[in-house]
């Protein structure tokens, strides 16, 4: 029998195709609620792979491209693929145009996965480097500069980058360093020595990449015992509400007002220093509430000494509103906190130009909201300060980052995250799970403690280092009561925000550069 060779069927492009779809496909399953962050690795070690494989000087950067092309639509088809119940079953829209509609999403994030597969190809036809300057130095810096670009580009679409595969693997420690976009750089690091381990039968290659994978995990492991940022302040009693209230019967103005009696009496049922509600838990215009609803929950906190953070749209008058928290307490009794949405969402919450036909067929209330200023102050609670983020705005941690540090050297400096967030668009689907995954990457990232008021799910509590203090049950009603621990302090992620990882990913490719022009021009890719 014939020893199975991996050249012999991925030298056929439809079966390499077929390959990165599926190897994409599979990627879903290492973030949150399964965490089987090898799957990260293991995706882009087989795209490696295909880029350095023997045969790979007749692959061109038109192939290559369909390769990476190919693994991304599968992986952003398989991570959003909740994205379906948000157009078919709340937004009305046919479930055919749906699943279309979802594809033309994952097929156009998937083109920043072929340019990096085209320009890793041109890079390795053009320059010729050794198997090992392109796995460890030209291919992870360029996989990174293609998550930042999806996270940028036309406002961004971070979600399921591979970093965040990485808040329970020995990684993590690397998060308050070099954020998201750093472990993924690590992942892409490791997904290339994992190819070269597979490709290369060199003793040297065979001996060092373990030793190196070993210590890259070890010091991961080693940088999580760090603190990074220190106890401030006496602890906070908080409660998170989840109303849970159904998408379908949200906006329903015959249920408005048994969800406003529902958040009423919850509030006035909570005994916390700190209550919030979810995103928009009042589904109406602040000027549409009846007019005792605000001022009575006002005068609630102030009388009980609590401060309440409430979700609603507030409006500025004639077409202006924004998807806003505002909040009482006895330190805002003359003027209410206000904290407003500034990262919208596409079609969600703005309109881009040219769309108002995909909106209107979606059926989206309250879709066009006004964007509020990139810096917003936090709310004082007692002695910790509340950083709120609405939602999406989440998976943009170096706005976050660029928050804490402007006020780093200030009283107002935050010492609290909060996010609150509205999920029941999206149904019982992993979207609750990977979104509670993300808030955990913002945690490592800045140090800081981060609580999670949501609809339906994931409603939590999180200390600084991660763990999960208290949580709901997803899609049940309850007030989430726990204490938690205020921090302050910055981490180097808060400081130099990207830039770090941005340095180390020109270094990579000014080293692998240089390295390969001191070969001779007409080197063998292969050695």
């Amino acid at each position: 029998m014939s020893k199975f060779s991996l050249s012999a069927y991925t030298g056929s492009l439809g079966f390499s195709t077929l390959l990165m779809l599926a190897a994409g496909g599979l990627t879903v399953f290492s973030f949150a609620p399964f965490h089987l962050w090898l799957l990260q690795v293991a995706g882009p070690a087989l795209l490696f792979i295909l880029l350095l494989r023997h045969d790979a000087a007749r692959l061109t950067s038109g192939r290559a491209f369909l390769l990476g092309w190919a693994y991304g639509f599968a992986a952003l088809y398989a991570a959003t693929h909740w994205l379906l119940i948000a157009m078919h079953r709340f937004g009305g829209m046919p479930q055919l145009l749906a699943v279309i509609a979802l594809a033309f999403l994952a097929a156009y994030l998937a083109l920043f996965y072929g340019l990096f597969a085209a320009s890793a190809c041109w890079v390795c036809r053009r320059w010729h480097p050794p198997r090992w300057i392109a796995a460890l130095l030209f291919f992870p810096a360029l996989w990174v500069a293609n998550e930042w670009l999806r996270g940028f580009l036309f406002t961004g679409f971070p979600w399921a980058i591979s970093g965040y595969a990485h808040t329970a693997s020995p990684l993590a420690g690397f998060a308050p360093v070099l954020g998201v976009l750093g472990l993924g750089w690590l992942n892409a690091v490791l997904a290339g020595m994992a190819a070269l381990l597979f490709l290369n039968p060199d003793r040297v290659i065979r001996f060092a990449v373990p030793l190196v994978v070993t210590g890259v995990l070890a010091a991961g492991s080693w940088l999580q015992s760090v603190s990074w940022t220190s106890p401030s302040g006496q602890p906070l009693k908080i409660s998170l509400l989840q109303g849970n209230i159904a998408q379908d019967q949200k906006f329903d103005p015959d249920h408005l007002e048994a969800t406003l009696r529902l958040y009423h009496d919850m509030i006035l049922q909570a005994d916390a220093d700190l209550i919030v509600t979810p995103e928009t838990a009042l589904p109406v215009l602040s000027s549409q509430l009846p007019p005792d609803y605000l001022p009575t929950l006002n005068a609630f906190a102030q009388q009980q000494r609590h401060a309440v953070l409430i979700g609603l749209a507030a409006h500025d008058g004639d077409a202006r509103y924004a998807n806003s928290v505002v909040g009482f307490s006895p330190d805002y009794a003359q003027w209410a906190y206000r904290y407003d949405k500034h990262h919208l969402v596409p079609f969600g919450e703005f309109i881009p130009y040219g769309f108002r036909w995909f909106v209107n067929l979606m059926h989206i209330p309250l879709g066009d909201f006004t964007a509020g200023a990139p810096l917003q102050a936090a709310m004082h609670v007692r002695d910790q300060a509340v950083l709120p983020n609405i939602c999406y705005e989440d998976l943009f941690g170096e706005e976050i980052a660029a928050q804490l540090a402007a006020q780093a050297d200030g009283a107002g400096a935050a010492t609290i995250l909060l996010n609150v967030s509205n999920m029941a668009w999206y149904g019982d689907s992993v979207a609750m799970p990977q979104h509670l995954q993300f808030s955990i990457m913002r945690v490592l990232e800045t140090g800081r403690p981060m609580l999670r008021s949501t609809n339906t799910g994931a409603t939590a509590a999180i200390d600084a280092g991660g763990r999960q203090i208290a949580l709901l049950p997803y899609l049940e009603r309850g007030i989430l009561s726990a204490t938690v621990q205020g921090r302050q302090g910055i981490t180097p992620y808060i400081r130099w925000g990207n830039q770090l990882i941005a340095g180390l990913v020109l270094l990579s490719l000014l080293t692998g550069f240089a390295l390969t022009i001191r070969r001779r021009p007409a080197a063998d890719f292969n050695r």
